[in-house]
């Protein structure tokens, strides 16, 4: 029984040095946004483009071309609706020039039916290394419905 102790500490000790392959981004986006389902193409092509140009580049003058007025928000620290959401990203500063592509660095571009994911590298403070960060990943997956994005998801918590 000792040795079997014995034996479990010691994997138990080289875990952490195993524990995570950091996640790491995909520079084609353009195979991302691919799909043989031309709906699919289209919601991906439509959620991509609202990110880069009104939540990253804070184009809010475009919001009304992506998201419905009645918009589900999900994350507890943004307000529901379009005009929720307008305020939130105008609290970030002035616009920036709209980018070709997504900025943030991204995984993966998914569709299912009405459904759009967006997965991205994320970095953080590494609560045990004061100074130091680690990556791990985020997700932001909307609901859309005749062309426009009616419903968002993501991991927040209250900040």
């Amino acid at each position: 029984m000792q040795r079997a102790g014995l034996i479990a500490l010691l994997v138990y000790m080289w875990m952490p040095a195993f524990a995570q392959v950091p996640p790491v981004g995909d520079d084609d986006h353009d195979a991302m946004l691919a799909s043989d389902d031309p709906q699919l193409a289209a919601n991906k092509r439509l959620v991509y483009d609202w990110w880069r140009e009104v939540f990253e580049a804070g184009h809010l003058e475009l919001n009304d071309q992506y998201l419905t007025p009645d918009f589900i928000e999900h994350n507890p620290n943004v307000p529901t609706g379009r005009e929720g959401v307008e305020a939130f990203i105008a609290m970030r500063g002035e616009p920036r020039p709209i980018q070709v592509r997504v900025e943030q660095e991204l995984i993966a571009i998914t569709a299912e039916g009405d459904l759009v994911t967006l997965m991205f590298v994320a970095e953080y403070d590494d609560p045990n290394e004061p100074g130091q960060t680690y990556r791990s990943t985020w997700y932001d997956t909307f609901r859309v419905v005749d062309g426009m994005i009616v419903e968002h998801w993501d991991p927040a918590t209250i900040e």
